[in-house]
């Protein structure tokens, strides 16, 4: 008994879980991340055409992702999934044409201005860097115009590749610790 009062002492605390958006536009590669991170097989991975929900578990937290497709028609209705969420992951192809990182930028820009968005924290990861078209993290946070826009605000612009594991799972890492600063400020008040 005295063995059992030292080591047993119930279950583990339950993990925090925080409800998360994710945009981007087709082709960005967010269900292959999403995927990845939940160790599914990526010869399944098919294009999100509405939206998806995965609940992505990491060592110190559970991420709930609301998975929104990216394409032409479904981007209008992006702003109706926003509310609820606690933070944002936006996917950007770092490899794609001009006009696709222009719509990108657009659809970010939006994303940072909206009303139920424009205070949570923002993981921002420039895709595909393991493509020789490969824009680096500097020149994304250049053309994406984020210092002067995301100014205030919190957000983490990290480069990511389905190579690089290691990598995607650091960036989501520092998503967290976001999302637990902003828990405890709220505590605070």
């Amino acid at each position: 008994t005295c063995f059992r009062a030292l080591c047993c002492k119930g279950p583990p605390p339950a993990r925090p879980e925080y409800d998360l958006v994710c945009i981007g536009l087709t082709g960005s590669g967010k269900t292959s991340l999403l995927s990845k991170l939940c160790s599914e097989s990526p010869e399944n991975v098919v294009s999100t055409t509405g939206f998806s929900i995965k609940a992505v578990p990491f060592q110190n937290a559970i991420l709930n992702v609301k998975e929104l497709g990216g394409a032409d028609n479904i981007r209008k209705y992006w702003s109706r999934y926003y509310q609820g969420s606690q933070g944002v992951i936006f996917v950007l192809d770092s490899a794609s044409s001009e006009d696709d990182l222009e719509t990108a930028r657009s659809e970010l820009h939006s994303a940072l201005q909206h009303p139920q968005l424009c205070t949570l924290p923002f993981l921002i990861l420039a895709n595909h860097q393991d493509k020789p078209a490969a824009r680096s993290v500097q020149e994304v946070k250049k053309y994406f115009e984020l210092e002067p826009l995301a100014r205030g605000k919190r957000w983490i612009l990290q480069p990511c590749s389905l190579d690089d594991m290691d990598a995607l799972k650091d960036s989501f890492s520092q998503l967290i610790n976001l999302l637990e600063e902003k828990d405890h400020e709220a505590v605070r008040m």
